[in-house]
């Protein structure tokens, strides 16, 4: 669930459809670095890309964003380093395209898990360096609860280290009581659309 890496496959298990493509390149300006990012449209796109340049201490001068009737959205982004300088370090460029195809390949986590002969529903999203956490999370996760018709038992909300970032996560243990029982895959599903803003 808090793995950095990018598997094969998108999170509900399908083949990607929508690959994401960043590029960089130095030579079209000669005072920015811009960054070329075609992904698949989502709930927060802006702010996850904003945000994920934000923690590297990176400006943005000049942007332009375009979003097709498919889903899918263009960034041209013409960046700064802190200093005011391109970024011409081949790892630096490496590590900030990284950080932002994992960044828009799952900007929230979300997983179903036993505890003991319950469910509980687990969301979880990085915090950003400011201390901020991702805005009406727990409003899409109710949503998403109430269009499934699953009752919440109880909420625990907390902040974590782990792989040496900070998280905000959401344990929702799930109310079952009135024997009615949604599908595990069927609530992963319905609250990662709600929070991808899919549905």
């Amino acid at each position: 669930m808090f793995s950095l890496e990018l598997p094969a496959c998108h999170p509900g298990g399908l083949l990607a459809s929508n690959p994401i493509s960043i590029t960089v390149d130095n030579t079209l300006s000669p005072s920015h670095t811009l960054i070329q990012v075609l992904c698949q449209d989502h709930k927060g796109l802006i702010y996850d890309i904003m945000r994920t340049l934000k923690d590297y201490n990176i400006q943005v001068s000049y942007g332009r964003f375009f979003a097709n009737s498919n889903g899918s959205c263009e960034f041209d982004l013409f960046i700064v380093q802190a200093d005011g300088k391109k970024i011409i370090d081949r790892n630096k460029q490496n590590a900030l395209c990284s950080r932002l195809r994992m960044e828009l390949w799952r900007p929230v986590r979300v997983a179903v898990v036993s505890r003991g002969p319950d469910m509980e529903l687990l969301v979880a999203n990085p915090v950003e360096l400011s201390g901020r956490g991702r805005p009406l999370v727990f409003h899409d996760i109710t949503l998403a609860l109430k269009n499934l018709n699953t009752g919440i038992f109880s909420v625990e909300i907390g902040r974590h280290m782990i792989c040496d970032r900070e998280w905000e996560v959401y344990r929702i243990l799930l109310d079952e009581g009135d024997g009615y029982h949604v599908p595990r895959n069927n609530v992963e599903e319905g609250v990662r659309k709600v929070l991808m803003g899919w549905e």
